[in-house]
């Protein structure tokens, strides 16, 4: 066997193999690519409690839950705002497709948020082992 048949071999399993690479990830699920999503849509004040609008896509199986923080920022009064709330994994619809959910994160003991408080509020993913993923943050004016 001469050496052009070989290169020719050679070239025909690695145009071969990139064409089989290239129809896998055409037919893969494009979702698969932005599952443990977390985006912030809008903070606002409802009541005493911050509100929190979102979009999520999560993996299947992984028993997650959606933890929201919010705190005041600026502040200086000791009894500033502080408040938390959780999506637990039974009310989570993790199919790697996008969903809306709106959290209410309730105000701590003794703390409490008004109008036009600028508040930070970190959302992320808490899994069963306790590792955290997917942290998102966002400064709004209530």
């Amino acid at each position: 066997m001469n050496s052009t048949s070989l290169r020719r071999r050679l070239a025909g399993t690695a145009v071969t193999a990139l064409v089989a690479g290239a129809a896998v990830l055409a037919t893969a699920p494009s979702a698969f690519a932005k599952a443990n999503e977390i985006t912030i849509d809008s903070v606002s004040l409802s009541g005493q409690d911050v509100q929190v609008r979102l979009t999520y896509s999560c993996d299947p199986g992984l028993g997650q839950q959606l933890v929201a923080n919010a705190t005041a920022l600026d502040s200086h009064s000791p009894k500033a705002g502080s408040a938390a709330g959780v999506i637990g994994s039974d009310r989570l619809v993790c199919d790697y497709d996008n969903h809306k959910a709106v959290m209410t994160l309730h105000t701590a003991y003794d703390t409490r948020f008004a109008k036009k408080d600028t508040v930070k509020v970190a959302v992320f993913y808490f899994d069963k082992d306790g590792y955290t993923t997917a942290d998102q943050t966002a400064v709004a004016v209530l």
